[in-house]
C-alpha cells in the first residue's frame, strides 16, 4: 500500500468545507435556566433556541433553582451542571433523550401506575358513570 501525501490545497479544500458547513449548522451561543418556565433554554447562533423541561432531565428532577442556574455550555455539544455532576449532549436532548432508558421507561410509566388505589377510584369514577362528557 502506497504512502498517502496531502498536499496543502487538500488541506485548504478542507478547511474551507468545513467553515461552510460550520456557518450553516446552528452553533450553540449560549444556555440558561428560566425560572419562570422551569425550561433549559439553549440560544444558538442562528436565531433558534431550544427550551427542554428541567425536571425531566435525570438528575435535575429535585435540584433547586440555584442548582439549575448553574448550567453552562460544555464545548458546543453539551450541557454541564458542576455542583451536580450532571452532563447531557443538546443533540441528546434534542431528540428526546433525557436520561437512561430505565429513567425514561419509569418516567413514561408515571401516569399508568395501576395501584390499588388507583384501580379503586378509577371504579369508583366508573360507579358514577365515568368521566363527565365535553360540551362542544
Amino acid at each position: 500500500m502506497g504512502e498517502v501525501i496531502f498536499e496543502d490545497r487538500h488541506y485548504r479544500e478542507a478547511t474551507m468545507k468545513g467553515e461552510a458547513e460550520r456557518a450553516r449548522a446552528p452553533i450553540p451561543a449560549s444556555v440558561r435556566f428560566d425560572e419562570a418556565s422551569g425550561r433549559i433554554v439553549v440560544d444558538f447562533t442562528n436565531g433558534a433556541a431550544f427550551m427542554v423541561p428541567a425536571r425531566s432531565i435525570q438528575g435535575l428532577e429535585k435540584a433547586t433553582a440555584a442548582q439549575l442556574a448553574e448550567v453552562e455550555l460544555l464545548g458546543e455539544t453539551g450541557l454541564h451542571w458542576e455542583s451536580l455532576d450532571v452532563d447531557f449532549t443538546i443533540s441528546g436532548l434534542m431528540n428526546g433523550i433525557f436520561g437512561t432508558a430505565k429513567f425514561m421507561d419509569a418516567q413514561r410509566r408515571g401516569g399508568q401506575s395501576r395501584s390499588a388505589a388507583k384501580i379503586e377510584a378509577s371504579r369508583a369514577n366508573g360507579a358514577k358513570g365515568g368521566r363527565p362528557r365535553k360540551n362542544g
